[in-house]
């Protein structure tokens, strides 16, 4: 009787097979590594000035930031922020005295002594927090001296996100917009300053603003809505415990 004889293949072969495989693909990845690499070599020599020179002006902005940042606007900012002490005392002044207000106010706008005013700051400083800040005061003066026109115009040139001064400056806008009988313009700052932040003193007091110019303007929907929002989310505000009558006056209004 015959017998098979089985092959066998050398053991290791199919595992050196694949170690070859293995050290080619590597080292196809290195060759394209090394022909990326001499690429970008290539490209660094070929713009190799244009590089240096960006390097050169960013360099150049950072270093004109910080010197601007401490030799002119640090400097200015404290500056402008002493100058505003001395129009400051006068319009301190003017908030409580019982007359000869306007006199006082007029000496924190104008300035005197060689000091600067407000209306100086404002101008000499924009860009400052105190030139900003400035016109605020500005704007207020004017206001309180029924000069209205002048009011608004320092007052839309101070930019604020307090709590407090953001809002109350857009409702001042909107109440000299009121005073000189313009209430579809004190109606928009009246929104604005109601938007402006979220808290139980601003928010309802210019809600109950908007809500009454409303109601001038005969916008009776928009007058119970704004006294709505009142009721609803400040209830305990000065303007909410009386404000259902002024949603029954808004809503008999619309019939």
């Amino acid at each position: 009787m015959a017998t098979y004889k089985k092959k066998y293949k050398p053991e290791g072969k199919k595992e050196q097979q694949q170690f070859d495989d293995s050290e080619f693909e590597t080292a196809g990845v290195l060759n394209t590594l090394d022909e990326t690499a001499s690429k970008s070599e290539q490209w660094i020599k070929k713009n190799s000035k244009p590089l240096f020179y960006s390097l050169i002006a960013v360099v150049v902005l950072f270093l004109a930031y910080l010197g601007y940042n401490n030799y002119i606007s640090e400097p200015n900012e404290l500056e402008a922020s002493n100058e505003l002490a001395f129009p400051r005392k006068y319009y301190d002044m003017a908030s409580t005295a019982g007359s000869g207000i306007d006199s006082l106010l007029n000496l924190g706008l104008e300035g005197a002594d060689g000091k600067y005013g407000f209306l100086d700051i404002a101008d000499n400083y924009s860009g400052t927090n105190a030139g900003n800040l400035a016109n605020y005061y500005a704007g207020v003066s004017y206001l309180e001296m029924k000069q209205y026109d002048k009011a608004i115009n320092h007052l839309e040139k101070f930019d604020s996100d307090d709590e407090m001064l953001g809002p109350i400056t857009l409702g001042a806008v909107g109440d000299a917009f009121a005073d000189i009988n313009q209430p579809e313009q004190a109606l928009e700052y009246y929104e604005k300053a109601a938007n402006k932040k979220d808290n139980e003193f601003t928010t309802p007091l210019f809600l109950y603003k908007a809500g009454i110019t409303a109601m001038e303007l005969k916008e009776f929907d928009k007058a119970t809505s704004l006294f709505t929002k009142i009721k609803d989310n400040y209830p305990t505000s000065d303007q909410g415990l009386n404000v259902d009558k002024f949603i029954n006056a808004a809503k008999y209004s619309e019939q």
